[in-house]
């Protein structure tokens, strides 16, 4: 094998220039995530993320058919990871109390570092092509899915859309105090704060699933 290559999970092998335009890829993503999340899809121009990066805006077309196809990327592939580690924990936790925590930290840690992530699809699916949005909700379905199903045996005698609300209120309580961290980090020391979040957002999260309507 050529020293420019490396295997991959699947065996095949990456050469150098491969792994190079996946880092670069990456890099225009986490670069328009930041533009988005402050600006707003539309006030951000192709020119404005190359300059992130140190490439032009129309290099970003070696990488992606538009601005609109970036967003959808950006949002697309977060929502993609979420679902194969919400899968992979389905599979190997049988234990529906495992299950929940393993959840409900994969969904901790995914708010506290992709903040930009959360407030762009929160703010502008709607710009994202057609196929493209019917494909980021139909694998956010899916992802919550496995949520659903882990709640059944909390509460067996809920119904599935009384089982949905409440993933949809952990997802709210997690995802939105990722957004509040953004503003407190300016305030507070991050390190310690980020850790306060990371050790209490799970107990409350948690909290809130096994909570009775009385």
């Amino acid at each position: 094998m050529s020293s420019t290559e490396i295997n991959t999970d699947r065996g095949e092998a990456k050469t150098q220039r491969q792994r190079e335009k996946e880092k670069r890829r990456g890099q225009l993503l986490a670069a328009a995530g930041r533009l988005f999340a402050a600006r707003g899809f539309a006030s951000v121009s192709l020119d404005e993320i190359g300059a992130e990066v140190g490439v032009t805006g129309q290099a970003i077309y070696r990488h992606f058919e538009s601005k609109q196809d970036m967003l959808g990327a950006l949002i697309g592939q977060a929502g993609y990871n979420l679902l194969l580690s919400g899968r992979a924990i389905e599979a190997k936790y049988s234990d529906v109390c495992q299950r929940l925590w393993q959840l409900v930290e994969l969904q901790t840690g995914f708010a506290l570092t992709s903040p930009d992530v959360i407030r762009v699809q929160d703010r502008d699916l709607a710009a994202v092509e057609a196929r493209q949005q019917r494909e980021i909700r139909r694998t956010q379905r899916e992802y919550i899915d496995i949520w659903v199903r882990a709640m059944n045996d909390i509460h067996p005698t809920e119904t599935a859309e009384q089982r949905l609300v409440r993933a949809h209120a952990v997802f709210g309580l997690i995802n939105s105090t990722g957004h509040s961290f953004r503003g407190l980090a300016k305030r507070q020391q991050t390190g310690n704060f980020l850790a306060y979040l990371k050790e209490m957002l799970p107990q409350m999260a948690m909290d809130s699933i096994y909570a009775a309507p009385k």
